[in-house]
């Protein structure tokens, strides 16, 4: 198949997700073809079968903000044309969907039908989407898609409530290459960072407001109390400096680093004990899962899709959104017994092998087949 994929190119779950679709696809022989303003940061070798097209938009006076939604459908229409492409596959409804109708529209006038599959991911749907400047136009490109996706139940739940939609949501949930992550921790990375053997915590995101990374401070404190810890943040964002903020003024901005955005997450979350994600909504929570996959046990709130990840008790243990309290002794509760600690890692692991990228990429295969 010749496949065009619509993504953003950046560190958010959507756009990982996408970038190791499309890359698992081309390791099965399909032509895969990028479309975005820039490379997606998870695509950082040659991969045959890949292809990359940039969308270049023009800057004029006369546009306060320039047009990337009708640059976006020109370059789609384009590659489209010129690679005889069989499908295009857009993730993230916001401005993906509504471009990618645009083009199609263009295409149809000249003979050509492209089939329009939408991969709907979180705040697409549960935040920006349903801004009343957008909503109309989310609603009405998603129902004009030929077929609609969604990466966990509770985000299609979450989509039909809110959204006027007509069309079944067909749920293909997210995935992790299992044998990525499956590795064994180097112990001169581990040992710079907790030279005695401390308990290393981590949490990775892009630091907005809805992650909460205040609360992955305040339980770390709690812990550094009980036992020798080490914070590792991962990702950049505008609530960094509340938490640098708040980690000076409990006294533990000592033992926190902020390593910044990284690619390469399994050489990280291989020499982590446990992973803190606080989120008031996550529509899947791929962080976790593949903290999962490296065997790394999860301390999550119950918001949204994370407990169709994070089982209770077996893979880590799930709290009320703000219960810092609670999520404080659950965490201390699998560091303290090494015994514990190994169990919760060994189940993460095993869980996290039924979201293998194996098992789930042969959905959209199937998916893509009944368009051809």
């Amino acid at each position: 198949m010749r496949i065009g994929i619509v993504c953003y190119p950046t560190f958010g779950g959507s756009g990982v997700l996408a970038t190791e679709l499309g890359k698992a696809l081309a390791q099965k022989g399909h032509m895969v073809h990028f479309i975005t303003y820039q490379q997606p940061v998870r695509l950082n070798s040659f991969v045959p079968n890949i292809f990359y097209h940039e969308v270049q938009v023009p800057t004029y006076p006369l546009f306060d903000y320039p047009p990337y939604e009708t640059a976006l459908a020109s370059t789609m229409v384009d590659v489209i044309k010129n690679n005889d492409l069989d499908l295009l596959h857009v993730h993230y409804a916001i401005p993906h969907a509504s471009a990618a109708y645009m083009a199609k529209q263009i295409l149809k006038k000249e003979g050509k039908d492209i089939p329009v599959i939408t991969t709907l991911h979180g705040t697409d749907i549960t935040l920006v989407g349903r801004d009343k400047t957008y909503a109309p136009v989310v609603t009405f490109s998603i129902n004009e898609s030929d077929a609609i996706t969604a990466v966990s139940e509770n985000l299609r739940d979450e989509t039909f409530k809110h959204f006027a939609i007509t069309k079944e949501i067909e749920v293909i949930v997210n995935f992790v290459d299992v044998s990525r992550f499956s590795r064994k921790p180097i112990d001169a990375f581990k040992k710079v960072l907790a030279p005695n053997g401390e308990k290393i915590l981590l949490h990775a995101s892009n630091f907005r407001k809805i992650k909460r990374v205040q609360d992955v401070v305040k339980i770390f404190a709690e812990v550094r109390k009980e036992l020798p810890a080490k914070l590792l943040f991962v990702g950049d964002g505008p609530e960094r400096s509340t938490a640098e903020d708040l980690g000076r003024e409990l006294g533990v901005c000592d033992d926190i680093r902020f390593v910044g955005k990284q690619e390469q997450m399994e050489d990280i979350l291989v020499i982590a004990d446990l992973f803190l994600l606080t989120s008031e909504y996550e529509s899947f929570g791929l962080a976790a899962l593949e903290a999962m996959a490296a065997g790394v046990p999860v301390i999550s709130t119950n918001a949204g899709g994370l407990t169709e990840i994070n089982i209770h008790g077996e893979t880590g243990y799930v709290s009320e959104v703000g219960d810092v309290a609670n999520m404080s002794r659950q965490a201390l509760s699998i560091l303290k017994d090494e015994k514990v600690l190994k169990e919760f890692k060994e189940r993460a692991a095993i869980h996290a092998s039924r979201f293998d990228i194996h098992n789930v990429v042969p959905l959209y295969e199937k998916l893509y087949e009944k368009f051809l």
